[in-house]
């Protein structure tokens, strides 16, 4: 496969004004891809589309209608679409209450505004881009999972099960429309340095757990797109070079 050539591609970040999708942003737009951020955070966002030349929606990811407004942002700029980095997310560690779901540690809200941002949130993002994409005749959607989606998570078991959710629709859809040109993939990092942390960053440092630096981050988002492979979770931890994560083939039948 040609290296990734950004010269006249699109990009569509969600989550795009902090952390992670800023700095692909700043990346892609240095590679020549024409960025639109897309996040709640409307003063960072704006700020750092105008740095990078690009143009910023505010959208709730949430929000099926904000998905389809911000693919639409990008074609009517642009012209197309031809990378969609489904970013968005938070956490959902509660601190001293815990974050499971027994009686003592479970809070509603809290699940529901964590699964609805870490993979609803992808899902219309999934289904807004594609259209945009195929009509391009091929492009990437790259969704951030975390390693908590490829491991046990016994500290925050619902951003586990809803990373691992994001993993799982990647891994599906792969193969579905890769025949089309369209390549769906997963961005799996560790601790990240980004504010996502919150108070874990407290209980990592102190228990000398190795933080990512999120340009390793990024330099793994880029491999991605220079790879060939569909449905693929790349995990991005600290001292290893990133790349697919290898399942093991579940047991067939005797």
């Amino acid at each position: 496969m040609a290296p990734f050539d950004g010269t006249g591609r699109t990009a569509l970040i969600t989550g795009g004004a902090n952390g992670i999708g800023a700095a692909v942003a700043r990346r892609l737009a240095a590679e020549g891809v024409r960025i639109v951020l897309a996040d709640v955070d409307e003063e960072r966002g704006a700020a750092l589309a105008e740095e990078l030349d690009g143009r910023f929606v505010r959208c709730d990811v949430r929000e099926p209608a904000d998905n389809q407004a911000a693919v639409a942002t990008a074609v009517d700029a642009y012209g197309g679409l031809d990378v969609a980095f489904l970013n968005a997310g938070v956490s959902t560690h509660l601190g001293e209450t815990g974050g499971g779901i027994g009686e003592d540690g479970f809070d509603l809200g809290n699940y529901r505004r964590a699964m609805a941002i870490n993979f609803d949130g992808v899902v219309y993002g999934m289904h807004a881009a594609l259209p945009a994409l195929r009509a391009r005749g091929g492009g990437d959607i790259i969704a951030t999972a975390s390693m908590a989606a490829l491991t046990a998570t016994p500290f925050d078991p619902v951003y586990g099960a809803n990373k691992a959710a994001v993993v799982g629709l990647v891994r599906a859809l792969g193969p579905l429309h890769a025949p089309e040109g369209i390549r769906v993939n997963a961005l799996c990092p560790s601790f990240a340095d980004t504010a996502i942390l919150g108070e874990m960053r407290a209980e990592l440092e102190k228990s000398g757990f190795p933080i990512l630096d999120v340009a390793d981050v990024v330099t793994a988002f880029m491999a991605i797109l220079n790879a060939d492979g569909a449905g693929e979770a790349w995990f991005v931890v600290p001292g290893r070079e990133s790349g697919p994560f290898r399942f093991r083939g579940v047991p067939g039948p005797r």
